[in-house]
């Protein structure tokens, strides 16, 4: 297998593995992160823009949305397998921990359905705003790109999942009115976006150690390398 599918499957493995897992922790436990109160789940979602960003720019739009579908089907199909753990009769004396399955499950199906529909959304809004500021700018200042499509996605995706959790009664009993949902989405937006602030260098190292082995953006063609290298300047 060539270099530069092995490397896409790591990437869309980090994407896939960062997204399950946020969905199956999800509100189960808040955490304080300085001054910010987040989900658990939040600390593994910032990764998914990240490896989505770097296929954008490294494999082109095609392959970065067909990921984002995937990822969304993927998510279906593991909640498929949870409900049908969560249905099939218990083995009484033989189940470790039937309680905490059932509690996991309990907060799963509702993340995992709120984040669907916000990370459908938002996913999509990255990847097209990364290809607008791109065409915008012909293919210079990756790192506007980077962080204008990441940042205002992730505020979607983070308004998004947090309303339709309240909406839910998914969360914890002290977010109890308008006020205190939106401190919790400003604080996790904080963290999100402080996150897309940092992956900006990683982002940019990442496509400059790699954007002459793997380039193929079949949508980009017409700028090439030597604008990558102009962009850098």
């Amino acid at each position: 297998m060539e270099f530069k599918e092995k490397l896409f499957l790591f990437l869309a493995g980090i994407f896939l593995t960062s997204l399950v897992l946020g969905n199956v922790i999800g509100t189960t436990k808040f955490v304080q992160v300085f001054f910010m109160t987040v989900p658990a789940g939040v600390l593994a979602y910032p990764f998914t823009f990240l490896a989505t960003d770097l296929i954008c720019e490294l494999y082109g739009k095609k392959r970065a949305q067909t990921l984002v579908w995937i990822g969304f089907f993927m998510n279906f199909f593991m909640l498929g397998l949870m409900t049908l753990g969560h249905l099939l009769r218990d083995a009484s004396g033989v189940s470790g921990a039937v309680s905490t399955f059932e509690e996991v499950y309990r907060f799963m199906v509702g993340n995992t359905v709120a984040s669907m529909i916000a990370y459908l959304v938002a996913q999509t809004i990255d990847v097209h705003l990364f290809h607008f500021w791109k065409r915008l700018t012909k293919g210079k200042h990756l790192w506007l790109r980077n962080n204008l499509s990441t940042t205002f996605s992730q505020l979607v995706d983070t308004t998004a999942i947090l309303t339709i959790l309240y909406l839910a009664n998914n969360l914890g009993d002290k977010v109890n009115s308008v006020g205190m949902l939106l401190q919790l989405i400003a604080s996790s937006y904080l963290f999100k976006f402080f996150f897309a602030l940092f992956d900006t260098p990683l982002f940019y190292l990442g496509v400059w150690l790699l954007k002459d082995k793997v380039h193929e953006d079949p949508d980009e063609m017409e700028w090439g390398y030597r604008s990558f290298k102009k962009e850098l300047l």
